[in-house]
């Protein structure tokens, strides 16, 4: 089945802010949406001093909540921090 898209339309559609990474105290990286979904739920990215500090308080909210955002921006951040902090 053969589609065309309209490529100026896909790319004019595309959301780069919202996974634009920022640098947050002391190095953390994350994402805006990551931060918004963060903030939603009061979660103190900024008093942490790592992703894995940030991970432990997400586990924390999943353990009363069963929220798939929180489940899917835990495993991105679980994801940056593997890359960000192993070894090669």
């Amino acid at each position: 089945m053969d589609r065309e898209y309209d490529i100026d339309k896909l790319v004019g559609e595309l959301d780069f802010n919202s996974n634009s990474l920022n640098i947050i105290g002391k190095g953390l990286l994350l994402t805006n949406h990551e931060i918004s979904i963060l903030n939603k739920y009061k979660i103190p990215y900024n008093k942490c001093i790592n992703l894995k500090e940030v991970l432990f308080y997400i586990d924390d909210l999943l353990n009363d909540y069963d929220d798939e955002e929180l489940e899917i921006i835990a495993k991105t951040i679980s994801e940056r921090d593997y890359y960000q902090n192993t070894n090669k």
